[in-house]
Formats: structure tokens, C-alpha cells, sequence
């Protein structure tokens, strides 16, 4: 079939063709930017945290008066011990964060202590001599912190310690030659804290997408956090025996000591339900993007279909009079499914430039990645079948126009 006469077709209906094309190239730019979203957002989901998060539960604990530093480090010993007497615990530990939380400490890490920009950023933990075991995290290298290197940390209190457990991928930031077990590095202070092991993975505990280039950059301080308002305590369990331990651990903590807060209904958390709440905005964030997908597409495909319809309205006579010149079912068919292929090809070629266009926007203003060149390539696939899908029905409505419409007055 020549493409000429269809060209000088599309010329007389101007409008409606620059519409379809410009909805086409809108749809494209928007659906491919989505997808990569959504795509982002599913696999935050499932990322691994490196802790055993099937036996893990997390009690907040806030305490119902003030105690100074060593009062409350007593407490947290004597709530430790308590907790260790239930059947189905395995190990307890004292924390200020943990992974998946949300939010967090964060600290700025630096290579020489004069050094002004960051090397990196990295999520701190607190933890005493049980928080590796406790949580399930695999040291790959050096050692786990000894108990008497284990400080508590009061309010209005603020040192670096002068060892620390990093994760492997803050340790190939720092040290990319592999050597940075025994090595030094800064962390908002002028004074060096060494790095005596490296764990195999510790997610921090911000998963927003502004920490996206920093992931699973982490260390661990040996300091308890013997602070007047509470304190985290995170309880591993015997396998199969979670939840009997999350009811019990209250009622063993309140036995105790009763000068303390724990809520029932977010005081104790399986790390099941912190996984879930912590990403809750990417699920939420891939479904509206779905939706959006969905209703572009929906709405492309019902104006391709509308102005195909409308434009066999107006030409059944010629149509009529191809026929009665010779002219196919199947001629007329493809007539129309190339028109359809003509706009769906220009507007996808301005969509091209529109779809980088949005997402060097996106990435400039909300630090999101470059769109891959796959999502782009799909997208035009996507959009040319629903330009030939969608046009489809008109055109075989058209192909079925008798030969007896050329006699019929204009």
C-alpha cells in the first residue's frame, strides 16, 4: 500500500491527527517514568535487611519517670535479664534504632578529620556485646564488640567511640581495595574510631529514596543508650516461638518494673509488620502509579477509537467508492490500520523526547535514577499495539462499508 495517499489524507484532518499524536507522546512519557516508579518501588520492597527478621520483635519501651544515666542503665540490665528468662527467647539487646525503622541517626563519614565534604553517609546503630548475635547479622570480618568496650551514653552526651562494626558496603565506600578492617575514619568528630569488623550486609534504618546511593551503609558503637525517656529492646526468639514471646515479653517487662510505657498497640512489633509499615508508601506510591498507567492508557486507547470512528462516519462514501472500484475488505482494513500506525509512530517519536525530558526533570528535582533505555523501548511497543488494537474495531466497521455507498448523495 502506498503511504502518500494516506499522508495527504492526514493533511485534511490536521487537528484531529496532531491530538492523537500529542496524546500518544504525553501517554508515553508519563506510562514509561511510571513504570520505572513502580519498578523502584517493588524491589525496595523485597530488599534484603541482613537480619534474621522471621525470629525478631521489637519492644519500645518508654519509661514513666526520669532516671539519670546509671539509673537507667541499671534498668536496662535488670529488663535484659527478665527478658532472657522466657522459654522462647534466644538473645535480647538494647538498641536506639534498628533496621527498616524509618527516620534514624545518621552521621556524616569522613576519611581525615579536617576533610569538609563527606566521604559518605552512614545509619548508626547503638548496641552492646549481644546485638550482632541478637539480630542475625553475619560477620564476615574481624570481631564482635567485647563487653567491656560497651559505654552508656546519657542524656546531653555525645562521643565517639573508639571501635566500631561497619557493613561491607560502607567498607568497599571507604577502603574500595578491600583492606578496611584495622583502618580509621571520622564521624562528626575530630577523633578516629577504628573499624575492628565488617558484617556482611545491615540495612540502615532510613528507607526513604533520598538514601538510595548510600544502602546498606551502616556501622554499630558500643554504647548502650541509657537515656531518661526509654529505649529500644530487640528480643530474638527460638524458632516457632514469636508470637508466645510477644505476649509474653510486656508482661515480663511490667513484672519489673511497672514505672514504664509500652503501648499495646505499636509497643511490640514483629520485624513482619515493621517491614510492612516501613514500606507502605512505596506500596501505595506503585498502586497509584498503576492506576495512573491504567487511566492513560484507558483514555488513548478510547480516543484512537473515537476519532478512527468519527472519520469513517465521514468517509463512507469514499470508502464506498473504493469498493465499487475494486477495493478489498481487507484493503480497507489495512488502510486504516496503517493511517492508525502513521500518527501512533509520530506520536511516539515525540514522546521519546518527552519521556527523557520528564524523567532528567524528575531526577533533578526528586534524585531519582536515569530512565534505563528498556522501559523506553517497551513503552513505544506498548503504545503502537494499543494504537492497532484500538483502532481495529473502526477500521473492520469500515472494511464491511458495501460498494452501494459511492451512489449515495454527499
Amino acid at each position: 500500500m502506498q503511504i502518500h495517499p494516506i499522508i495527504v489524507a492526514l493533511r485534511r484532518h490536521k487537528a484531529g491527527t496532531l491530538l492523537i499524536a500529542l496524546q500518544i507522546a504525553l501517554t508515553l512519557a508519563i506510562v514509561c517514568n511510571a513504570l520505572f516508579i513502580i519498578h523502584q518501588r517493588l524491589s525496595h520492597l523485597s530488599e534484603p535487611s541482613g537480619i534474621d527478621e522471621a525470629n525478631l520483635f521489637v519492644v519500645t519501651n518508654l519509661w514513666g519517670e526520669q532516671y539519670s544515666t546509671d539509673e537507667a542503665a541499671a534498668k536496662i540490665q535488670q529488663d535484659l535479664a527478665a527478658l532472657r528468662q522466657l522459654p522462647g527467647v534466644d538473645n535480647v539487646t538494647p538498641a536506639d534504632s534498628y533496621p527498616l525503622r524509618g527516620g534514624g541517626w545518621d552521621n556524616f563519614i569522613t576519611l581525615k578529620p579536617e576533610q569538609v565534604s563527606m566521604t559518605t553517609d552512614a545509619s548508626v546503630y547503638t548496641g552492646d556485646e549481644h546485638f550482632l548475635r541478637t539480630l542475625g547479622v553475619k560477620l564476615i570480618a574481624g570481631r564482635d564488640f567485647h563487653a567491656d568496650e560497651v559505654q552508656n551514653m546519657g542524656l546531653r552526651q555525645n562521643f565517639v567511640p573508639p571501635v566500631t562494626i561497619i557493613s561491607k558496603a560502607l567498607a568497599d565506600k571507604l577502603y574500595p581495595n578491600g583492606d578496611a578492617l584495622g583502618k580509621p575514619f571520622y564521624s562528626m568528630s575530630d577523633k578516629p574510631t577504628t573499624i575492628i569488623g565488617i558484617v556482611e550486609r545491615l540495612h540502615r534504618a532510613d528507607v526513604s529514596t533520598w538514601s538510595a546511593p548510600y544502602a546498606n551503609e551502616s556501622l554499630i558503637w558500643p554504647i548502650r543508650m541509657a537515656q531518661p525517656w526509654g529505649v529500644f529492646y530487640i528480643v530474638h526468639t527460638k524458632p516457632g516461638q514469636l508470637d508466645e514471646a510477644m505476649r509474653e515479653a510486656p508482661k515480663a517487662l511490667y513484672a519489673e518494673n511497672r514505672m514504664r510505657m509500652i503501648s499495646s498497640k505499636d509497643g511490640v512489633r514483629s520485624f513482619a509488620q515493621i517491614r510492612h509499615l516501613a514500606f507502605e508508601s512505596d506500596r501505595g506510591m506503585a498502586v497509584l502509579m498503576s492506576i495512573i498507567c491504567v487511566v492513560l492508557l484507558a483514555i488513548t486507547g478510547a480516543g484512537i477509537v473515537g476519532l478512527t470512528s468519527f472519520w469513517v462516519g465521514q468517509r463512507r462514501r469514499q470508502i464506498g467508492v473504493r469498493r465499487a472500484l475494486g477495493a478489498t475488505h481487507r484493503d480497507i482494513l489495512h488502510y486504516f490500520l496503517t493511517e492508525n500506525f502513521l500518527i501512533s509512530l509520530a506520536g511516539v517519536a515525540i514522546g521519546v523526547l518527552l519521556t527523557f525530558g520528564l524523567n532528567l526533570w524528575l531526577v533533578e528535582r526528586f534524585e531519582m535514577q536515569f530512565l534505563p533505555l528498556a522501559y523506553v523501548l517497551g513503552g513505544m511497543v506498548i503504545l503502537l499495539l494499543l494504537g492497532q488494537g484500538a483502532v481495529f474495531a473502526p477500521a473492520l466497521r469500515a472494511s464491511r462499508v458495501p460498494p452501494v455507498e459511492a451512489t449515495r448523495p454527499a
